[in-house]
């Protein structure tokens, strides 16, 4: 496993990071999750990625007990806040109470006494910057994190942040976005300003929630077993689903034939090619999954491999940063 520096700290994490969102707690058994944990770790992977508003909160919970006995030194920890964890009207978003009463439950639920990278999950416009980059300062102080980041955030969004975090002497490390062969609506503005910011992209879904794998094909529905065919999890991938994306996506193929790669593997290669991206976060319902995942880590893909991607994808990428993902 390979590490890389997140951002312009001192925090090294393993550029695969292992991530629970639409597996644990919902669409895979707690036995089979575990699995999924313990083979991350056997192949390296330190860094375990996660929310408060995932399967409803039991991700979390999952995840804490399958790293319990763990060393708590040789593993990275993150986690977020915004999305609804509760009926109230303060149950949501980034205000000083929520963003402390949600920091104090996933350290309950994780069963550990800080997280090394607490994320705002996603920009909230109805509450003061000031007050949550407050919020998120204090919880620094009082050593309940050690890191903070957010996800899904606009350059300008991160901008000043940024900025807070230096007048606030914090360390704003990371943006958590989707990004993929398929969706690299951050290249252009969010990424410049990260790098200028000093921080790195932890990208979600490299693998397009499972299309760039390959098993998706034109005209056929997609397999009983996959994400796609399932009823909950698949219905945020629907866009992925069409033809004529499916055929441009089996066009990479025959380049990772040619390198000797899978097709997940390749996928995760070229996020991992840019040199923003501290970490790819991959999820998995079976361990076999995992070892799979890993090897593309240390890939190198050449300049020519990176063309012919382009050229098979052709104009079925999205690159347009305002759809980056809002609240």
């Amino acid at each position: 496993m390979q590490t890389r520096r997140l951002g312009r700290s001192g925090l090294t994490i393993s550029e695969i990071a292992y991530g629970n969102w639409l597996t644990h707690g919902s669409q895979v058994e707690e036995d089979a999750a575990h699995a999924c944990v313990r083979a991350a770790l056997d192949v390296g992977i330190t860094t375990f990625d996660t929310a408060d508003v995932y399967a409803g909160t039991k991700a979390e919970s999952v995840l804490g007990r399958a790293l319990a006995g763990q060393r708590r030194e040789g593993l990275e920890i993150f986690t977020k806040v915004y999305w609804p964890t509760g009926p109230g009207a303060n149950d949501r978003g980034l205000s000083r109470k929520h963003i402390t009463e949600s920091c104090n439950a996933s350290l309950k639920r994780l069963q550990t006494d800080y997280v090394d990278l607490y994320q705002a999950h996603r920009y909230d416009s109805s509450v003061p910057l000031e007050e949550t980059m407050t919020a998120f300062a204090d919880l620094v102080r009082q050593g309940k994190v050690l890191y903070l980041g957010v996800s899904e955030w606009r350059a300008e969004e991160i901008a000043a942040a940024a900025e807070l975090a230096r007048e606030l002497k914090v360390q704003l490390i990371s943006n958590q976005p989707q990004y993929s062969m398929l969706w690299r609506v951050i290249e252009a503005e969010v990424v410049p300003t990260s790098e200028e910011a000093g921080l790195s992209q932890i990208v979600w879904s490299p693998l397009a929630q499972g299309v760039l794998t390959g098993k998706y094909l034109p005209g056929q529905q997609p397999p009983a077993d996959s994400r796609g065919g399932h009823a909950t999890a698949g219905g945020s991938m629907q866009s992925y689903l069409d033809d004529e994306v499916l055929t441009r996506v089996q066009e990479l193929r025959p380049i990772a034939d040619d390198l000797g790669l899978s097709m997940a593997q390749l996928a995760i290669a070229w996020v991992l090619q840019n040199r923003n991206v501290a970490a790819a976060i991959i999820g998995a319902s079976r361990p076999e999954q995992v070892h799979d995942n890993v090897a593309a880590a240390g890939v190198q893909l050449p300049a020519e491999v990176m063309s012919r991607i382009d050229a098979a994808l052709g104009d079925v990428v999205e690159r347009d940063p305002a759809k980056t993902s809002r609240g």
